[in-house]
C-alpha cells in the first residue's frame, strides 16, 4: 500500500508514520462495512486527517468508490471515476467562505446516496473529517443520522458501505451520544514507537528525541508548532494561553475550583467526581481535556490505547490532558492570575 506524503510544519513533507493496528481496521471495515457510522474522536492535532487520509488509500485498493471531505478546510479526495460527482465536489468548495464549508458537508451525502442508487456502485465509503465545527455541534446528532440512514437505507445489490467521521471536539461526543446512530470509538496520540518513525523525518537540529516526547505526549501537531517556533516551548505554551483566553477562564473560577485545577496539573483523574464536573465539562469544552476515557480494551480503540496512567504526560485512568503542552498552558495561566 502507497504511503501517503502530508505537509508538515516549515515546508517539511512527510510519510504517513504507524497507526499499523488503526490500518489493519480499516481494512476489516472494507471487508465486512460498517453497521454503523464509525465516530472517531480524540485530541486536537492527533493525527486522525493523516489516518484518514490513508485510509482512502486502504478503501481504494480494496475497490470502493471513496469520498474524503475536510469541510472546514474546504478540501476533498474522491477516488471514483463518476465525472459528475467529482465535479459537484469541487464546485462546493468554491462557494463563498461561510456557504462552501456547510454546501461540502452536506453534498458529500448526498453524492454518496447517488453512487450508490443512481450509479450502483457495490463498494462506497465516505469519512468526514472534523465536520460538526461546520456545522456546529447542535446539529451533530442530526448529521449523524443522516450518515446512518445511507446504512440503513440501502438498495437491493448493494455490497458494502463504509461511513467513518472523525471530530476533536469534546463537547460534539456528547451530543451524539446521546442517540444510537453510531459506534463511538477514540484515538488517542501516537506511541512512542510511531512517534519514533515520524521524529526521523524531522531535520537537524532538534532535540534529543526523549525531550520532544515528553513536551508533546506524541501530538503530531504539537511537533509541528514546536518545529515551526524553532522549538521554543514557551512560544507555544503562550499562544494556547492566549488563544483559548485561559487567563479569562481562571479569573472566571471561584476558590474551590482553582485549587481543583491546581490539583488537576497533577493529576487530572482528581477531576472525575461529582462536585468538580462542571470544571471538568469547561475544560472539554475548551479543548484541554479528554473525560470519561474508556478501558484499555483494544476492541474500544482505534489504534493503540494510550497507558492506564502516565501523569508524566498527563494521562489518568479516567481523564486526560490532551497533551503535555495543553497541561502547561493551564499551569502558566493560573501562575499569571
Amino acid at each position: 500500500m502507497r504511503r501517503i506524503k502530508l505537509p508538515f510544519a516549515g515546508g517539511l513533507e512527510v510519510e504517513f508514520a504507524d497507526r499499523g493496528r488503526a490500518i489493519k481496521q480499516v481494512e476489516d471495515f472494507a471487508e465486512k462495512g460498517t453497521r454503523y457510522p464509525i465516530i472517531v474522536f480524540g485530541p486536537e492535532g492527533c493525527g486522525k486527517t493523516a489516518w484518514l487520509k490513508q485510509s482512502i488509500e486502504v478503501l481504494r485498493k480494496y475497490g470502493y468508490d471513496a469520498i474524503y471531505i475536510d469541510p472546514l478546510h474546504k478540501k476533498f479526495i474522491a477516488y471514483t471515476d463518476v465525472e459528475d460527482a467529482v465535479k459537484r465536489l469541487a464546485n462546493a468548495t468554491a462557494e463563498v467562505i461561510g456557504v462552501a464549508e456547510v454546501k461540502l458537508a452536506t453534498l458529500a451525502i448526498d453524492v454518496v446516496k447517488e453512487l450508490i442508487g443512481i450509479w450502483r456502485r457495490k463498494y462506497v465509503a465516505i469519512l468526514v473529517d472534523e465536520v460538526f465545527q461546520v456545522i456546529g455541534i447542535e446539529k451533530a446528532g442530526m448529521y449523524v443520522k443522516s450518515l446512518l440512514n445511507l446504512v440503513e437505507y440501502l438498495p437491493e445489490g448493494y455490497e458494502k458501505i463504509v461511513v467513518i467521521a472523525a471530530t476533536s471536539e469534546g463537547l460534539s461526543r456528547i451530543e451524539i451520544g446521546r442517540h444510537r446512530w453510531s459506534e463511538i470509538m477514540p484515538i488517542w496520540n501516537m506511541t512512542s514507537e510511531g512517534f519514533k518513525e515520524l521524529y526521523a523525518e524531522i531535520p537537524n537540529p532538534k532535540p534529543p528525541l526523549e525531550d520532544a516526547w515528553k513536551m508533546t505526549g506524541g501530538n503530531p501537531d504539537i511537533l509541528a508548532k514546536l518545529i515551526n517556533s524553532n522549538w521554543n516551548s514557551n512560544e507555544v505554551i503562550e499562544k494556547i494561553v492566549e488563544g483559548r483566553k485561559l487567563r479569562s477562564f481562571i479569573t472566571s473560577l471561584s476558590i474551590h475550583e482553582r485549587k481543583w485545577l491546581l490539583e488537576a496539573v497533577e493529576d487530572p483523574d482528581t477531576l472525575f467526581m461529582r462536585e468538580r464536573m462542571p470544571l471538568l465539562n469547561k475544560l472539554v469544552e475548551l479543548n484541554l481535556i479528554v473525560d470519561d476515557i474508556p478501558e484499555r480494551k483494544q476492541y474500544l480503540w482505534i489504534d493503540e490505547p494510550p497507558p492506564e496512567r502516565n501523569l508524566e504526560l498527563g494521562i489518568g485512568k479516567h481523564v486526560a490532558w490532551q497533551t503535555p503542552i495543553h497541561r502547561e498552558a493551564v499551569k502558566r495561566a493560573i501562575v499569571q492570575c
